[in-house]
């Protein structure tokens, strides 16, 4: 660990830090990349295929896009994210994606050192966060190319490699690694601590500058348990003057809340499926598995079950042909693995004759208790309740970000401060252009927390957040 960091790490130090950011996933190592000084510029010779965008672009060639306005530019754009900002940074690295082009990026990248602001990269794991905890072969939903950060293509990466795209789509172990490696390739591995888990951020009166400066802004305290190369823990603290939420929201798996959930045959990750499967706890020959859930991950489970010939009871509250189902969203020539498992879904109730062997699914139905002898019961759409034996319940239902660290978990910076925080019905309120929470100056939130799910989008929000800083530097007197 640099010097740098230790003096960071330490309570004693007397400068705070520009940034910290919590979370080294995606969305926190494409904001290290912009604020180590890579400034991005739309290429002299390039022409954008969206006309309005060109026209745009041209209006202000030799100036850095950190340095335009990010509503002026991202004004008129659509596509699959509901942030302008999001849709404008896809569209300059991936022009024409959307539409099964290959059109490379319009911008170039300069490494201009003078531009860098000093940050820090807290993480639990290694850079590449929660993709270092998915199991290693699965396929990721996204196509391979959108799972890139700027100026290194997971293509040309993977070639280096030696690897190959299956379907246009990589594993998730090659994506971590692919997270790690582009921390190293573009000189970024002193800004981040890994083994560092947060546990209370804290900000109070604001600091001001002196006369004549701009208006004070408050000063952060960021605590928490870092685990050493020996295994051994220590405590750091240190002062920032903006903090950067990247944590995703993979920390905490949505629960039931029903009777008999605690039981210890219960369980929310698919790891709990391969280990009992290693373990000989669940067999071709056992009672079924109860998969709960009509999402990606109860998915990958009923995928999983079948491949090792394990049967299942695949249990979800909605209807197979819901069009909120994800299932019902994807291309069928991209993802032939989830349209089987919905065609399985579809064609095969409790009530019917098998097609599936050692299959059955539950649609509409929901889950009411869970007894010690393993009995699962249910209440269908009719209102009748059935009973079944199971072997061990797998519950797949998402999760919640766990930002316990914040004053008040962080609820009342929801847009709905009186609903939980999710990332899909209730993120982090964020100004779109900035990516600041409304209701804390120097306080920002990236990725799933800001309401943006797909990495291939997460890194609008790192250009956000990036421009915003530069333009907070640029304020702050000599």
């Amino acid at each position: 660990m640099s010097n740098w960091r230790k003096d960071h790490l330490g309570t004693s130090a007397s400068e705070p830090l520009p940034v910290v950011i919590i979370g080294n996933g995606p969305s926190g190592i494409c904001l290290s990349y912009l604020l180590s000084g890579y400034t991005p510029y739309v290429r002299p010779d390039a022409v954008h295929p969206h006309p309005l965008l060109q026209r745009k672009l041209a209006e202000a060639l030799g100036v850095s896009i950190l340095d335009q306005d990010l509503d002026y530019l991202s004004e008129g754009l659509e596509g699959r994210s509901q942030s302008p900002v999001a849709l404008l940074f896809d569209a300059l690295l991936r022009p024409d994606t959307d539409f099964g082009g290959n059109m490379e990026s319009v911008l170039t990248w300069k490494h201009q050192k003078e531009r860098a602001i000093p940050h820090m990269v807290l993480g639990r794991n290694l850079p590449g966060g929660a993709w270092h905890s998915i199991e290693g072969s699965m396929v990721t939903l996204s196509q391979g190319q959108w799972m890139g950060l700027p100026d290194l293509q997971v293509k040309e990466w993977m070639c280096r490699k030696r690897r190959g795209l299956r379907n246009s789509r990589a594993t998730a172990g090659d994506i971590a690694h692919y997270y790690r490696d582009y921390v190293t390739k573009k000189g970024l591995g002193h800004n981040f601590v890994s083994g560092a888990v947060v546990t209370a951020v804290e900000w109070g009166t604001p600091v001001s500058g002196g006369s004549g400066s701009p208006a004070p802004s408050p000063l952060f305290q960021v605590s928490g348990v870092l685990t050493m190369e020996d295994q051994s823990q220590q405590p750091f603290s240190l002062c920032a003057r903006n903090v950067v939420l990247a944590t995703g929201t993979s920390d905490s798996p949505a629960r039931l809340g029903i009777p008999g959930e605690a039981l210890p045959f219960v369980h929310y990750e698919l790891s709990a499926l391969e280990a009992a499967t290693r373990a000989g706890t669940v067999t071709p020959a056992s009672d079924p598995v109860l998969i709960i859930g009509a999402g990606l991950s109860a998915a990958d489970a009923v995928l999983y079950a079948r491949h090792y010939n394990i049967p299942v009871i695949h249990a979800f509250r909605r209807s197979v042909d819901d069009p909120g189902l994800v299932f019902n969203q994807l291309p069928k020539m991209l993802y032939p693995e989830y349209h089987k498992v919905h065609q399985m879904m579809r064609e095969q109730s409790i009530l019917s004759p098998s097609p599936y062997e050692g299959y059955r699914s539950l649609p509409e139905h929901q889950l009411l208790l869970l007894k010690e002898d393993r009995q699962a019961v249910f209440r269908d759409a009719q209102g009748l309740q059935k009973v079944f034996g199971v072997a061990l319940v797998l519950v797949l239902i998402g999760s919640h970000p766990d930002l316990s660290f914040l004053p008040g978990a962080g609820a009342n910076l929801a847009v709905d401060p009186d609903l939980p925080l999710s990332a899909k019905r209730n993120p982090i309120d964020v100004d779109p252009f900035t990516y600041q929470s409304t209701q804390q100056e120097g306080l920002y939130a990236v990725g799933p927390l800001a309401g943006d799910n797909f990495v291939r989008f997460v890194q609008g929000g790192a250009l956000a957040v990036a421009s915003s800083l530069l333009r907070k530097e640029a304020r702050k007197p000599p």
